[in-house]
């Protein structure tokens, strides 16, 4: 993709109300732009990097067993009703009529409306276990939208749903999703620590939130340090039995600032151990048994010929906010600094005089050689100043810079520099694609 031909509108100053470093930062890097209080518009270079969140959290919901629809923002109040939860939900739910008179909303989650298509379709214990998901612009009128992606009023989510016979089995569905989330936020690059929370208005009585450590985060929280080093599952595990995996980490203290307390912390922690900080949620999964399936009336027949009310439970991971919890864990002065595995492009390359013949056919035939073996490449092909060209590549944190000018070209040399690390190789330009694609 050449930068010339590329919509990446990056400001140099921040504007006055963003207040945290990665609202900031997005606007600053050309990601996203404010239409409204707490509703974006998603910018190429920060809808790419969302579709790559995405794509790693679908693979991951698909490698624990769950299978993808796509349920519509809005639905029908009176499905809402049927759970009791359309009074009790309160303000943050945008209620609207058509112009029938039908009371609709736009959908903050979705129990209701998969417990519906759920009961229209399975009758049978021979049908579970089932975990249905989709991917989906939500809205929640939050009263004080900031913050930017973080706590916005229309986001990106990740809603699973499972549906199991009993509650053992619902239990085991529970620990494919802590697993899974696990395994998803560490293929971001991300230090997620699962945490016992409230379920709020949701409800149920399991519900753990994961939790991204970072220095600007939302809420404080208590942990045990060996959490945080815990290396993720991976996929290669029994996805029928994780029990030890769950309890391995539940075992450990850990708690948001709501959850907290003190003498536990003191009792259950050695004190080297014992790690305060910030933190942001990024995933939430809840156990809520028959919480939606008994006044909705889903069940099936179980194997005695008695019709039961399935248990169920829902797994949130927030899409959207992710990208700002990752800028939040992963930036520095100069910008933001993309992991590999969500990262816009993998490769920037600079061409230090656009004017040049000889440097152009050089960056041409690097961009060349690099799209052949399957990396994503931003072309600077701009007649930008180098210094303008380096400010913008550090400020949107692609993993690679590769630079390339008449003087390098004449001692037979390139310029390669890893953002995170900031180190800065020359070599010649084969050494530079071979590390590229190592």
């Amino acid at each position: 993709m050449r930068l010339s031909r590329y919509f990446l509108p990056t400001l140099k100053e921040a504007p006055a109300d963003a207040q945290i470093v990665s609202h900031q930062l997005m606007l600053r890097a050309g990601l996203i732009r404010q239409e409204a209080a707490g509703i974006y518009a998603w910018l190429p270079l920060g809808l790419r990097v969302l579709r790559r969140i995405e794509q790693i959290v679908r693979e991951e919901q698909e490698r624990a067993g769950a299978v993808e629809l796509l349920m519509p923002t809005l639905q029908l109040a009176d499905l809402w009703r049927e759970s009791g939860r359309y009074d009790a939900y309160g303000p943050e739910m945008l209620r609207i009529k058509d112009r029938h008179e039908r009371e609709l909303l736009y959908g903050p989650t979705n129990e209701e409306m998969i417990t519906d298509i759920f009961r229209a379709y399975v009758k049978s214990y021979k049908s579970l276990p089932l975990n249905l998901f989709h991917i989906q612009w939500k809205f929640r009128d939050e009263r004080r939208p900031r913050f930017g992606v973080m706590r916005g009023r229309e986001f990106l989510m990740k809603d699973a749903y499972s549906f199991d016979l009993d509650e053992a089995s619902a239990r085991k569905a529970y620990n494919r999703m802590f697993v899974a989330y696990l395994n998803t936020f560490a293929r971001m690059g991300l230090k997620a620590v699962p945490m016992r929370a409230d379920t709020g208005p949701i409800g149920g009585d399991l519900s753990h939130e994961f939790i991204v450590l970072a220095d600007t985060g939302e809420s404080q929280v208590f942990c045990d340090r060996k959490l945080v080093e815990m290396p993720a599952p991976g996929g290669d595990v029994d996805w029928n039995d994780l029990q030890s995996i769950v309890d391995q980490r539940t075992a450990l203290y850990a708690a948001t600032e709501e959850m907290h307390e003190a003498a536990r912390f003191e009792a259950e922690t050695a004190e080297g151990d014992r790690l305060t900080a910030r933190g942001i949620e990024v995933g939430h999964i809840f156990y809520f048994g028959t919480k939606y399936s008994t006044p909705m009336k889903a069940r099936v027949q179980g194997p005695d010929g008695r019709d039961a009310d399935v248990h169920m439970g829902s797994y949130g991971v927030g899409v959207s906010r992710l990208l700002g919890a990752i800028i939040e864990a992963s930036h520095d002065a100069s910008g933001i600094i993309w992991p590999d595995a969500v990262a816009p492009f993998d490769v920037v390359v600079i061409n230090l005089r656009a004017s040049d013949e000889g440097v152009c056919n050089a960056c041409e035939e690097a961009v060349g050689r690099l799209e052949a073996l399957g990396k994503e490449v931003l072309y600077d092909d701009t007649d930008e100043r180098p210094g303008g060209k380096f400010a913008t590549a550090d400020l949107i944190g692609i993993p690679w810079q590769l630079t390339i000018g008449p003087k390098g070209l004449a001692d037979g040399v390139v310029e390669l520099k890893r953002r995170a690390t900031g180190e800065k190789l020359s070599v010649p330009l084969d050494e530079a694609i071979a590390r590229l694609t190592a």
